[in-house]
């Protein structure tokens, strides 16, 4: 698919919302009147700015080497020209040298607001299709926007209003925005989505020439992502937030895991591999937890890189290290940690993962009943899109099993677990091949429906009974001695109704 120029203000419009200016402070193009017309809207808001890299080469271990934009008409004369963006705004932003040639302040606690979640698929083995067909039976929906990459696909889910980042609650808001980033690439595992991939870093800009699939109209509420987002965690009964107790702190380097993986050897290095940078960053983040010396980690991790037979730079392990000692990462995740045994380590499925000082709670209350209760929930919301959507004389909607899946937010595979055990729900196929159509009711629907056809049925067999009756008396009547007959004419008549009705 080619987008033109004049269609990528509309594509930038609905994924950076107003989180940037619309024009240039200086050297702007635009007429005064479309100038001061913009200038009274954005007074309404809070503008911020995204970084943006012309090659991806400008990636490097000291640095990222690219420029600051804070308007969408400066991103417009730049988009053909660049690789990759922050499509979510930051509110700090500035530059390391005198040069204005290196950018730093995209870290997540300066994010100033979320217009898109974005999804990296690192291979072109799956087409724009596969990926659109297993984001709708995964419950998710069409995606906004498809960008193809020299190796892949990046798959962006805009949203309807921007999600602002504050650190209220220790940045409660951006916790429940990355647990919803995390489930969406889990989602869309089966078409390789890169799980380790940054939730809110660099991604293809979309351009004239990289647009795959479009349809801006395709946007998402973010109630409407939390509620799907909870009903992945509560598939793998996975909480969401952790705040520290009063339990003893464990020498995170002292455990078996740290051990197992500080003596792995034959690390792998390739892009979207779970390999030596994330076991490095994964120990190194150990090490910070439990408040060792960035010296002594350096000396950990100087040891791991000596046994491989690619070994990381000097430089590749200071910036690992300076991002672990950061600050900004509350320890190494249990998830990266079992993912690193499974994969390097001899019966490293069988090695206990302790991480020590945590107590896990969620979002929301847990239900009764947790193990299914989902099922409870999806049952009941397709019940309620049933009841909404069906006709007065028609106890069944037709919808595909897609359809009914992408209207309700449910994936098809839980719903056909759900129909093999509900015992509300009712389903229907007509006509064989292409002409096959799909029926849904509930079983009170169904019920009422044959309840009121039975009983209009009823009220129109005696009325044809009683004008029936009316009409042989009318002609037997007049005629003598036949008054026994019309009499009992009548009464057998009366009671085949009563018979035929009850």
């Amino acid at each position: 698919m080619t987008v033109f120029l004049s269609s990528l203000p509309a594509v930038y419009d609905v994924l950076l919302h107003q989180g940037i200016a619309t024009y240039k402070k200086k050297n702007s193009k635009a007429s005064l009147p479309q100038r001061i017309a913009a200038e009274r809207v954005e007074k309404t808001t809070r503008q911020g700015g995204i970084f943006v890299v012309r090659q991806k080469e400008d990636f490097t271990p000291t640095g990222v080497k690219g420029f600051i934009v804070t308007s969408k008409e400066g991103l417009l004369q730049q988009a053909n020209h660049l690789t990759h963006w922050t499509p979510n705004v930051y509110r700090n932003y500035h530059y390391t040298d005198a040069k204005r040639s290196y950018i730093c302040g995209f870290e997540e606690k300066h994010l100033q607001q979320i217009n898109t979640f974005v999804v990296d698929i690192d291979t072109q083995q799956y087409t724009p299709q596969d990926i659109i067909m297993t984001s709708l039976e995964e419950g998710i929906g069409v995606p906004t926007l498809i960008v193809a990459s020299t190796r892949g696909y990046q798959v962006y889910y805009a949203l309807e209003q921007p999600l602002f980042i504050s650190n209220k609650n220790d940045f409660r808001s951006l916790t429940v925005a990355k647990r919803i980033a995390d489930n969406l690439k889990r989602s869309l595992q089966q078409v390789a989505a890169d799980t380790y991939c940054n939730d809110f870093g660099f991604f293809r800009i979309p351009n004239e020439h990289n647009i795959v699939f479009c349809q801006l109209e395709q946007r998402y509420r973010i109630a409407d992502l939390i509620d799907w987002s909870m009903r992945q965690d509560d598939d793998v009964q996975r909480p969401l937030f952790v705040v520290p107790t009063k339990q003893q702190d464990v020498a995170l380097t002292k455990t078996a895991w740290f051990k197992a993986l500080l003596h792995t050897t034959k690390l792998k290095g390739q892009k979207g591999i779970l390999g030596r940078n994330n076991t490095m960053f994964t120990l190194a983040l150990a090490c910070f937890s439990e408040g060792l010396e960035k010296a002594r980690a350096e000396d950990l991790l100087d040891q791991l890189n000596y046994d491989q037979s690619q070994p990381l730079s000097t430089a590749e392990i200071d910036t690992i290290l300076t991002s672990a000692y950061s600050g900004k990462y509350r320890g190494p995740k249990q998830e990266y940690i079992r993912a690193l045994l499974v994969e390097y380590v001899p019966n490293g499925q069988t090695i206990p993962i302790e991480l020590g000082n945590r107590n896990w709670y969620k979002f929301k209350k847990p239900r009764e009943e947790r193990k299914r209760s989902h099922y409870d929930e999806w049952e009941a919301d397709i019940i309620a899109y049933i009841t909404t959507q069906k006709q007065p004389s028609e106890p069944f909607i037709w919808r595909t099993q897609k359809e009914l899946c992408e209207a309700v937010g449910i994936s098809q595979s839980s719903l056909n677990a759900l129909l093999q055990t509900s015992t509300k729900l009712m389903k229907t196929v007509t006509g064989k091949g292409r002409a096959a159509k799909t029926g849904w009711t509930t079983v009170q629907l169904f019920l009422e429906t044959i309840m009121t056809v039975q009983q209009q049925t009823k009220q129109a067999y005696r009325k044809y009974i009683t004008l029936l009756i009316a009409d042989w008396v009318a002609i037997l009547a007049p005629i003598a001695g036949y008054e026994k007959c019309v009499t009992a004419v009548y009464n057998y008549q009366e009671n085949v109704l009563l018979k035929d009705t009850s």
